[in-house]
This record gives C-alpha cells, sequence and structure tokens, in this order.
C-alpha cells in the first residue's frame, strides 16, 4: 500500500510538472520517479542528475485511529480480524540538478516551486479523483485496494537543526527539496476469524440439568 500511495502522487505531480515546465525544460514526464535520494552521491549519481525524486524518509502509526475495535458484524454472525494500522508517511521530493546544463539551480527552483504549487491546489487523494495514476487502469489490484487510497498531504517544515542533520544522515550534499506529511495510508493483512451468529444463552442451572 506504501508504494501503491507514493505512486499515485509521482504519477499525479509528473504530469502537472509537466505540463507546466518552463519551454526551455528538458525534464520529461519519466523523470519524477520514486528513488532513494541517499544515492545520489554513489557511482549511479548520473541516474539521479536532473530529476525530482521522491524518497520515503520516515512513517509512524496515526495513534488517534488505534483504538479501533476487533469484531465486525455480518450476516452470518460475528467477524474477528486486527484493526488495520494507519500510517503517516514523510516524503522527501528533492529537485536535483544536472551536472552539465547551465542554470541547472535555477531550473531546480523552479521544478520546487511547481511541486509545492501542486501540493498547494491539490491537498486531497484518491484513485477516483486522480486521472493521470495508472493505478486506476491496472486490473491486477483490486478494487478493494485502490478504495482505500485516500491521502491528504501537508508541507512540513523543518527546522535548520532537522535539515542538517536530515542531510546528514541521507550522506548527500543538499539539494532543493520540500517534506511532506502524507495521511493516512492503511495496511491491514487479511486474516480474520468467522464466528456464528449467537442463537441461543444458556444460564448455569440449564447445563446443570441437561447434564443430569
Amino acid at each position: 500500500m506504501i508504494g501503491l500511495a507514493l505512486k499515485l502522487l509521482r504519477d499525479e505531480l509528473s504530469h502537472y510538472v509537466f505540463q507546466n515546465k518552463r519551454p526551455t525544460d528538458s525534464i520529461q514526464e519519466d523523470d519524477i520517479i520514486l528513488h532513494n535520494i541517499a544515492l545520489m552521491e554513489g557511482e549511479n549519481q548520473g541516474d539521479l542528475d536532473n530529476k525530482i525524486v521522491i524518497t520515503l524518509v520516515n512513517t509512524e502509526e496515526e495513534s488517534t485511529l488505534k483504538n479501533k475495535g476487533h469484531s465486525i458484524k455480518t450476516l452470518n454472525g460475528i467477524q474477528y480480524k486486527e484493526p488495520p494500522v494507519f500510517l503517516n508517511l514523510y516524503i522527501l521530493i528533492s529537485a536535483t540538478m544536472g551536472q552539465d546544463l547551465q542554470d541547472a539551480y535555477e531550473f531546480a527552483l523552479h521544478r520546487l516551486s511547481l511541486i509545492i504549487q501542486f501540493f498547494q491546489a491539490k491537498k486531497h487523494f484518491t484513485v477516483k479523483n486522480s486521472p493521470f495514476t495508472t493505478i486506476s487502469g491496472d486490473n491486477s489490484i483490486l478494487q478493494e485496494i485502490k478504495s482505500d487510497i485516500k491521502l491528504n498531504v501537508e508541507l512540513y517544515t523543518l527546522t535548520f537543526e532537522q535539515i542538517n542533520h536530515l542531510w546528514g544522515s541521507l550522506g548527500g550534499k543538499q539539494v532543493p527539496f520540500a517534506m511532506y506529511k502524507v495521511r493516512l495510508v492503511k495496511i491491514q493483512e487479511d486474516t480474520k476469524i468467522e464466528a456464528p451468529v449467537i442463537e441461543e444463552i444458556k444460564t448455569t442451572e440449564q447445563i446443570i440439568n441437561n447434564e443430569c
């Protein structure tokens, strides 16, 4: 589910950036990618140059939704199932720079502006209201899973100390970026126990009389 959630955001953002880029900007829709920005300083650095890179940097459980019930009433009785885990995802969206491009930093800043504009205009995402995602036409994904994708995206501001620690832990040089908090990603294992409908309640006295 985490991968699908981020894929939906990537697809929608890709279309927006491509449609609103500067005429001289060579970025393509497939240049907005899900990848680990920490690899930017590695041997395959060129793969992340001149891109918009979406990286998951943290997850947390939504504490306000932890205490849901374990039982669900059905037509045939009671179904016992562990409640789902609802996650908040913290994603880092980085605008990297091409090594041999003129005005690369200016292009990166413009792309960052487009990213912020996009999420300012649209904060709530589902498969139904995201016409440019490939998830909607993917028949290998259950409709129930598609319906469960309901994301709220908000800009998350870091302090200078947090920024320094973040990029230090990623092991790379800082590039123009924005951090977003994505709420709520639902994760649930489809394991359940069926219990029949209770049709009769016997008291202790009835049980003793039946045994006699």
